[in-house]
């Protein structure tokens, strides 16, 4: 590989709940691979599908860029929204200008909730046993 194709190559670190997603993105034709799929199989629902399309909507990018994407982890929510954070994260160091579009439209955040750990005596995180007052 040379020089100049290395500083065309952009990788980014992408994470939700208990997901992380390995983004790389490069100049290209607009093809998208998740662990080594297509994109429309691997996301299965609309909704996961806008999520992982939306920092290049926000940028006007679309059809652009090759994407590849490893993703470990979680369910098809959290790993879609890893890759949306991942994606936003490349997408920056591509180019400095697009941090103010993709932070106003929210994809440069880290969603912080994760499923609360099940407490010691309880049957869950917060679910108290029944009470009986007899």
């Amino acid at each position: 590989m040379s020089a100049k194709a290395k500083t065309e190559e952009f990788i980014a670190t992408g994470r939700r709940k208990t997901s992380t997603a390995r983004v790389r993105i490069r100049p290209g034709n607009g093809n998208f691979t998740i662990n080594d799929r297509e994109m429309e199989v691997y996301c299965s629902t609309e909704q996961q599908r806008k999520a992982v399309l939306g920092p290049l909507a926000c940028v006007e990018k679309n059809g652009q860029l090759d994407i590849s994407v490893n993703v470990r982890g979680g369910g098809g929510t959290g790993q879609s929204g890893a890759i949306r954070h991942g994606l936003s994260r490349a997408l920056e160091k591509m180019d400095g200008e697009l941090r103010s579009p993709l932070k106003k439209a929210g994809h440069l955040r880290r969603d912080p909730r994760k499923i609360e750990r099940k407490k010691a005596g309880r049957p869950g995180a917060r679910k108290r046993f029944q009470f009986s007052k007899r």
